[in-house]
């Protein structure tokens, strides 16, 4: 029971989880979202494409131009990610690169979406057409 009592005060004492709360009392509920569908209609030299999934998975497949970069990796990599862009995080189907977009919100990054669907959903949308 004390272990249980330790962990919930040190949970309040963790300035980390201040900075969530924050961020989560302002974030919309489809905050940073974009669907395959919306990016026809903005010019591919403006945006970037990150793909957050393992170097493998990248390799197999990505849309053409994407930069990789782990979601694991994310933060500290972001300096390679521009900040005068648009940048579109995915990966197969939104998961990983919704946890690098929360990733890059809390470090201040406010121009980043999400790939709603991910890779999957923009390759059949590809194979559609």
């Amino acid at each position: 029971m004390s272990l249980l009592l330790f962990g919930a005060a040190m949970a309040e004492e963790n300035p980390a989880l201040e900075t969530i709360q924050e961020y989560l009392e302002f974030a919309e509920y489809a905050d940073g979202a974009i669907t395959p569908e919306q990016l026809v209609s903005i010019d591919r030299k403006d945006i970037v494409f990150v793909d957050a999934r393992k170097p493998e998975r990248f390799e197999a497949g990505h849309i053409p131009g994407a930069m990789n970069i782990e979601w694991r990796q994310i933060l500290e990599r972001q300096d390679e990610i521009p900040r005068d862009k648009s940048v579109v995080l995915y990966c197969d189907t939104g998961l990983s690169s919704s946890k690098a977009y929360f990733i890059l919100r809390l470090a201040g990054r406010e121009n980043i979406k999400v790939l709603r669907g991910g890779y999957l959903m923009w390759s059949a949308q590809r194979q559609g057409r």
